[in-house]
């Protein structure tokens, strides 16, 4: 006997209202749990890496383009100098948070033998 038959079992009975509504609300709760939770978390992750951005920082957008903000601006865009002397204007909300964090972490290389 399984569990999917107990809850099958129990829903049977003329009482067994109550429990489709128990049912009901923890197939909420797990959807809430899994799915929506996490995603509120990572937007709040990336809301607080945007505003933490400044000049100087290198980023990585969601295109692919590597660069290092040069000018914050107040609408909401930067200037991202992608070679010496070669600046784009672009959204903040173009920076990709993942990409920049993997470009930004010291990787140390095995020594070679």
């Amino acid at each position: 006997m399984n569990l999917a038959t107990v809850f099958l079992m129990l829903g049977q009975g003329q009482g067994g209202g109550g429990f489709q509504f128990v049912f009901l609300g923890l197939m909420i709760l797990v959807f809430w749990m899994f799915m929506i939770r996490p995603q509120a978390k990572k937007a709040k992750q990336q809301k607080t890496f945007l505003t933490n951005l400044q000049k100087g920082d290198k980023v990585v957008t969601i295109a692919g383009i590597h660069g290092t903000i040069n000018k914050m601006n107040d609408d909401g865009t930067f200037m991202l100098e992608i070679n010496p002397g070669s600046y784009i204007k672009m959204e903040k909300t173009a920076i990709s948070m993942e990409m920049s964090a993997k470009l930004n972490t010291v990787q140390t290389a095995a020594p070679i033998k």
